[in-house]
């Protein structure tokens, strides 16, 4: 599985802490936020959902790891986007029942507010109990039916209630979306004349020089 993972602002000093944690799975770790140091130009909240969205969409990504102070403002943010299915992950108990309950494609972790003592430990349990149980399995047994009907039934109503990707990106700030595609590594991530979606790489090439 690809994991992406998009660390805003408040976050990049946690950012080889969960780099860390999520090491040693198995996974490909695709770590396109910002990172420790303070010289990377400024993501907030609004620029790592955009590209969560924006990866997850485009197939570059299978599953995103964001995170803001409290994580409720990279959750908030990316749910504003069609196919992101986001859950706000404190504990490794969270972790585990939202991967059978939700079945989602993104969660939004804390890393400011209560990352105290032994924080980093707790980020690896969390992925733990992330990836033990398989996804959409139901929990418990007897409400896995009631469970799928429901992810399925939201998985409707984001479709319903968005336009597509492609078509939504003409209609955002344009100073927030160049700011965030231009973020480094993010033009070579996307490498749109591969991009299987040929209207979300039409849309995203201006921004490129390309349109």
């Amino acid at each position: 599985m690809r994991i992406a993972v998009l660390n805003e602002t408040s976050g990049g000093d946690k950012n080889q802490a969960i780099i860390t944690a999520l090491s040693g799975r198995s996974h490909e770790i695709i770590n396109a936020g910002m990172k420790a140091g303070g010289t990377d130009p400024e993501l907030t909240y609004i620029h790592t959902g955009f590209l969560t969205a924006l990866l997850l969409e485009s197939g570059r990504a299978d599953f995103a790891v964001g995170s803001c102070g409290t994580g409720l403002g990279y959750l908030i943010s990316v749910m504003q986007y069609p196919g992101v299915f986001c859950g706000h992950i404190l504990s490794p108990l969270d972790a585990w029942l939202f991967t059978q309950i939700n079945g989602g494609n993104a969660i939004s972790l804390a890393v400011n507010q209560g990352f105290g003592w032994a924080g980093d430990v707790n980020l690896s349990f969390i992925f733990d109990r992330l990836f033990s149980v398989e996804s959409g399995c139901g929990y418990p047994a007897h409400r896995k039916e009631s469970q799928a009907e429901s992810r399925n039934l939201l998985k409707d109503i984001s479709r319903a209630s968005h336009p597509a990707l492609s078509q939504i990106i003409g209609d955002l700030p344009e100073k927030m979306v160049r700011h965030a595609l231009n973020y480094p590594g993010i033009e070579e991530l996307l490498d749109l004349p591969t991009l299987k979606d040929r209207k979300l790489a039409d849309a995203l090439a201006p921004f490129y020089g390309e349109g």
